[in-house]
């Protein structure tokens, strides 16, 4: 696909007048006082998979509703003094897969926390944590319409609390440093990472990578490609329900997040991505008021900046915390 969005110039000044709902603070200071109600039960389990400079363990804790979530945290296994904390969340469709896939962090320095996202891991990569839904209705194939008539029964109101106490997890472990946390991840797991962000205030950093659930009607007006088009299909089955659907979404939609961010920011973007428009993207980074930084990636579709990229996340968390420097 060649260009088929904003030209950079107007992408970089993008700030499309939009309706925050009324309550979107106390409904999200409910939903995670309600969580706050169940124990967190982090458990961190040792586990070997034949890796000499990595340790891992098997991460267990409870996330919305006190519903068990995996992950895995994997730490430089000379560490002796608590260490930076990165937690990562999964692009869509994707889980936690193996120990064996997750090794920049770790490898970098860093401990290093991957979430399952529930429901998901059958697609790319393999997951092991299940969705327990609630409000049940009918819903296109996928999870973005998943109990999307309203926002308490939403898919992504649980997943969005999971990724909060996936950070409290990684935080309680002793060789952690709590006050320095990044979250990071790539299309669905950015989207994850900007939401985390705007929720938890004591966030130091946030890394999004080409991030997905950004500006969501516009995305589903100006590309034809999925997931966002999970959403178009079910409102054209379903027509009378557009307007509700909407409703519910803003709940979940990053640019209403965006202010509300105090983490120093780097946001990745590529030109030609036609599963999360630049404009999308830049429609939350120009609403970012705290520290932000953005990588552009001109040519390049949904894989963003691959390797290139990880080098820059590298460097910009070594501006922040002081850690090793990478050649170019």
């Amino acid at each position: 696909m060649a260009f088929f969005d904003l030209p950079l110039e107007e992408l970089r000044r993008y700030q499309p007048v939009l309706s925050e709902p009324a309550d979107f603070d106390a409904f999200w200071a409910a939903t995670l006082e309600q969580a706050r109600s169940h124990p967190l039960d982090a458990r961190f389990e040792a586990v070997d998979f034949g890796l000499r400079t990595v340790t891992t363990y098997d991460v267990t804790f409870n996330g919305y509703a006190g519903q068990l979530i995996k992950g895995w945290l994997l730490l430089p296994a000379n560490a002796e003094e608590p260490l930076p904390l990165v937690v990562e969340y999964a692009g869509y469709g994707g889980g936690r897969g193996f120990p064996t896939e997750w090794l920049l962090w770790s490898s970098a320095g860093f401990a290093h926390l991957v979430m399952d996202t529930r429901g998901q891991g059958s697609v790319w990569r393999q997951g092991d944590t299940p969705d327990v839904a609630e409000g049940s209705s009918p819903h296109s194939p996928g999870f973005m319409t998943l109990g999307v008539l309203s926002p308490e029964t939403y898919y992504y109101r649980r997943v969005f609390v999971d990724a909060v106490r996936a950070v409290q997890a990684g935080r309680s472990f002793p060789l952690v440093d709590a006050g320095r946390v990044a979250v990071t991840g790539g299309s669905q797991g950015g989207g994850i990472s900007l939401a985390v962000a705007g929720l938890l205030p004591e966030i130091a950093v946030c890394m999004a990578d080409v991030p997905y659930l950004c500006h969501y009607q516009r995305a589903i007006e100006i590309t034809p490609a999925g997931p966002y088009q999970e959403i178009a299909q079910f409102c054209q089955v379903h027509r009378h329900r557009t307007e509700q659907v909407f409703k519910t979404l803003a709940y979940f939609d990053n640019v209403f997040f965006a202010p509300r961010i105090r983490a120093r920011c780097l946001f990745s973007v590529a030109l030609m991505d036609e599963i999360c428009p630049p404009s999308t993207i830049f429609a939350v980074y120009n609403r970012i008021t705290a520290p932000k930084e953005m990588r552009i990636y001109t040519y390049n579709h949904h894989e963003g900046g691959g390797a290139h990229h990880d080098l820059e996340k590298i460097r910009f968390l070594s501006a922040v915390w002081g850690n090793h420097t990478p050649r170019d």
